[in-house]
C-alpha cells in the first residue's frame, strides 16, 4: 500500500423519502485511495457508487462519516481551502456531450477549471490548454471548435483534458466509457492508463464494466446496496472472488476469446429495495451460499488474506477452494 491520498471513513448518506421512509444510498463505507493508485468501485446500478463519488467531490454532504483528503476532512474546509480542493480533485462524467457546454469553444471549456488558479496569467493558461489537448491526443485546432463538431470519443477526450489541466492529484471517473462504442472505449482506457502512469495522479474509477476496471485499476472495491462487500488487488478479485456477489458479477462478464468459458454463478430473485432492506445480510435471500445466521446477522468487512477483505460468513472456507474464475 502507498500513502493514502484519500480516506473514506464510515461514510453514510441517507436521503429522506417522505412518509417516514428513507433511502440509505451509502452505508458505513470505509476505504482508501493511495497516491498514484487507481481504485475501481464496481457494482450494479443503484449500489451507491455515484452517490459515493459525489460525496468525495463535495457535491453532496454525507449524513455521517468523513472524507479525508491529504489529511483534512473536506466537509470542514474553509472557502479558500475548498477552492484549492476543487483544483486538486477533478471529475470525468459518464455522458461526455452532456458534461460540455454547447455554447463554449473547446479552449474555453478546458480553461474553465484553470480559473481556479489565480496565480496563472492568461498566457500560462493558454499553455496549459495546449498541453492538456496534446496529452489527450487532440489537434491544437480543436481549441476553436464546439463540442458538437466532435465524436463521442473525442468529446470524452476533451472532458479528460479539462480534468487534467489543473494538474490534479485525484481524478474521479464516473462510468467514463459506458456511453462509447467498443473500439472507442478501448482507446479511452488506453489513454487513461497512459495518463495515470505519466502524471502519477490517483483514480477513483466508478464503473459496472469489469473488463474496463481490470485494465485500468490496481485495486477493486465491490459495492452492493450501499456497502463494500469485498475489496482486494484487482487480479485477486478476478482470480478468486470471496464474496458471492463478486462471484456473480464476474461470472456475467463476456470475454472476447470465445474459448474462455467461466462457470456460472447465479443469484436468485431481484435486488431488494434500498428503502426496505432485509434484516441480516442484504444478499441472503438471493445467495446460494446462505446459512442460518445470514438472515439475522450482517457480516462485517474482515481481512481474509493479505490485502483481501470480504463481508461474508463463508469467505474463509472459500479460500480453500480451487480458483474458479
Amino acid at each position: 500500500m502507498t500513502e493514502a491520498l484519500l480516506q473514506i471513513v464510515n461514510l453514510t448518506k441517507i436521503f429522506p423519502m417522505g412518509h417516514g421512509k428513507s433511502l440509505t444510498a451509502v452505508n458505513d463505507v470505509s476505504f482508501d485511495v493511495g497516491r498514484g493508485e487507481a481504485v475501481g468501485l464496481v457494482g450494479e446500478s443503484g449500489s451507491g457508487k455515484t452517490t459515493l463519488g459525489r460525496c468525495v467531490l463535495g457535491l453532496i454532504e454525507p449524513s455521517s462519516g468523513a472524507i479525508v483528503f491529504r489529511g483534512e476532512n473536506i466537509n470542514r474546509l474553509s472557502r479558500p481551502h475548498m477552492r484549492e480542493f476543487r483544483r486538486r480533485v477533478q471529475m470525468v462524467f459518464q455522458e461526455p456531450y452532456a458534461s460540455l457546454s454547447p455554447r463554449m469553444r473547446i479552449g474555453r471549456i478546458v480553461e474553465e477549471p484553470l480559473r481556479l488558479r489565480q496565480d496563472l496569467t492568461p498566457a500560462q493558461r493558454g499553455k496549459r490548454i495546449a498541453e492538456a489537448l496534446a496529452m489527450v491526443r487532440l489537434e491544437q485546432s480543436s481549441i476553436d471548435k464546439y463540442p458538437h463538431q466532435f465524436s463521442a470519443g473525442e468529446q470524452q477526450r476533451v472532458a479528460i483534458a479539462r480534468a487534467i489541466a489543473t494538474e490534479p492529484e485525484l481524478v474521479v471517473l464516473d462510468e467514463p466509457t459506458s456511453a462509447l462504442d467498443v473500439s472507442v472505449r478501448s482507446e479511452i482506457l488506453d489513454l487513461l492508463s497512459d495518463l495515470q502512469r505519466r502524471l502519477r495522479f490517483s483514480y477513483l474509477f466508478i464503473s459496472h464494466d469489469l473488463t474496463a476496471v481490470r485494465r485500468v485499476c490496481d485495486r477493486v472495491a465491490v459495492m452492493y446496496l450501499g456497502r463494500i462487500v469485498e475489496t482486494a488487488r484487482t487480479e485477486a478479485i478476478f482470480d478468486r472472488p470471496l464474496h458471492p456477489y463478486s462471484r456473480a458479477l464476474l461470472s456475467s462478464v463476456l470475454y472476447p476469446d470465445p474459448k474462455t468459458v467461466l462457470p456460472r454463478f447465479v443469484l436468485s430473485g431481484e435486488i431488494p429495495s434500498p428503502i426496505d432492506l432485509p434484516v441480516g445480510c442484504h444478499l441472503h435471500q438471493r445467495c446460494p451460499w446462505a446459512i442460518e445466521g445470514c438472515a439475522t446477522r450482517s457480516p462485517s468487512l474482515e481481512q481474509i488474506q493479505e490485502e483481501h477483505w470480504a463481508a461474508c460468513f463463508r469467505a474463509r472456507e472459500k479460500v480453500l477452494e480451487p480458483a474458479s474464475l
